[in-house]
Order: structure tokens, then sequence, then C-alpha cells
């Protein structure tokens, strides 16, 4: 695979060889797709943790009375005073 660079791209690959960190163009590479893997994971696993969050609030409301938008919002404003 071949791969061209923007200029910008290069000056930052040079500037972090430059530095001595890295051994090699491949190393950052390397260490910067395994980085780009980790953070893909984890926002897979957010995005998941989110939907168990609001399949299991969906879940509670079922089992709970309706309320209007203000009492609503005046119960969460209660509540944050409480805490503080």
């Amino acid at each position: 695979m071949s791969i061209s660079l923007t200029p910008d791209q290069e000056r930052f690959i040079q500037t972090k060889l430059e530095a001595g960190k890295y051994r090699s163009a491949e190393e950052l590479l390397e260490i910067a797709l395994r980085l780009l893997d980790e953070y893909d994971r984890a926002d897979a696993e957010w995005i998941e943790d989110v939907r168990e969050k609001i399949d299991q609030a969906i879940a509670a409301s079922d089992h709970t009375a309706p309320v209007d938008g203000e009492t609503f919002v005046n119960q969460i404003l209660e509540r944050f005073q409480q805490t503080h």
C-alpha cells in the first residue's frame, strides 16, 4: 500500500522523529493505528452503554406515572438544590 501525506502530516511526523521518541515513521504509524483502534472500541462501548441506559430509562418509565414538563423540571431543580 502506498500512502500520500500532506505537507502538514509530513512535518508532523518529521517533528516527532526529530524529538527522538520514535525510531521510524513506521513505528509512529503503528502507534497511531493502535490508538485509533482503541478509540474506536471505546466509542463503540460508550454507544452501547448509552443504549443500555436509554433502554433502562424506557423500561422504568413504563412503571412510572406521567409527569408534566414543568413538574419534572421543578423536581430536578429541587434535587439539585438539595445536593448543594
